[in-house]
């Protein structure tokens, strides 16, 4: 998980995903395209290996499945980590602006994200993103779409995005997110992944509305960070009784899957916390 590796894969994603023309098909992008996909393929796996013995407990039974899903947000890696309340009650504002730039850089897009994992789901699972979908998209209002509020405030700040200037574990969040998300061999796993997001995010996203507020940031400047304290309480309860617990009714399989997909997501921000205490000097 190398800055390098993960600074090619982040480069890549953003290479693919964008919308171009039918010139840009040529040889030479389809072995890149290749070579590049096997490697992301070996970035899941070696994700995978880190969590796979923990995901097999993981009951595979709807009430089970669900009850030990939810209980990652008092147990699960990186919860309750200790720099969320010193963002919120110390970090001066370069040391906000720092912490955000690197959040910023490693977002994936959750409505991108959200799109892409619900091709050819079961109906009422399918249902249920196509609602979050529509919540990240503002219900069909401009000045409600989450990802231009982020944006908004990447302007405010000046935050550097750059990939180059952003530290591996960030990119690698992101980037895992990128790869659950697109390929139909993780999609059960994307589904714990951004599940586990709408699960954990309330209370990260309170403190850091708290420190943006310290530093003198207006309601509608913080507006992002404001309404995910909220929001994603009623998300990750929806996400779990209509997406959750009837793919898991219908295939127990799934619920392992589903565990592994999870687990990857909060190791990977455990390590981005990590990180960023050492930035800090918080450890």
């Amino acid at each position: 998980m190398r800055q390098d590796f993960q600074e090619a894969l982040s480069c890549w994603n953003r290479k693919r995903l964008s919308p171009t023309f039918p010139t840009a098909i040529s040889a030479e992008r389809f072995e890149d395209d290749r070579r590049m996909l096997r490697l992301e393929i070996g970035f899941l796996e070696e994700l995978r290996q880190e969590v796979i013995a923990e995901a097999r407990k993981a009951p595979t039974n709807p009430d089970g499945f669900i009850s030990w899903f939810e209980n990652l947000k008092a147990t699960g890696p990186g919860q309750h980590d200790r720099l969320f309340p010193w963002l919120a009650e110390r970090a001066d504002r370069d040391e906000m602006r720092w912490f955000l730039s690197q959040e910023a850089a490693g977002e994936a897009g959750f409505d991108d994200l959200v799109a892409m994992t619900q091709v050819k789901l079961p109906a009422r699972a399918k249902l249920e993103l196509a609602r979050n979908y529509w919540d990240e998209m503002g219900r069909g209002n401009a000045k409600g779409m989450h990802g231009p509020m982020l944006g908004q405030l990447v302007d405010i700040l000046e935050l550097d995005t750059r990939i180059e200037n952003t530290v591996w574990e960030s990119l690698a969040l992101a980037n895992a997110m990128t790869a659950m998300a697109t390929s139909r061999y993780f999609a059960w796993h994307s589904v714990g992944a951004l599940g586990v997001i709408e699960l954990t995010a309330p209370d990260r996203s309170a403190h850091t509305a708290r420190g943006l507020r310290r530093i003198g940031l207006s309601g509608s400047e913080r507006r992002y960070f404001d309404l995910h304290a909220v929001l994603d309480i009623k998300h990750s309860r929806d996400w779990n009784d209509e997406a959750i617990r009837p793919l898991v009714a219908e295939d127990p399989r799934r619920a392992t899957a589903m565990a592994e997909g999870a687990l990857i997501r909060l190791r990977c921000g455990e390590r981005c916390f990590d990180r960023y205490r050492g930035h800090f000097g918080l450890e």
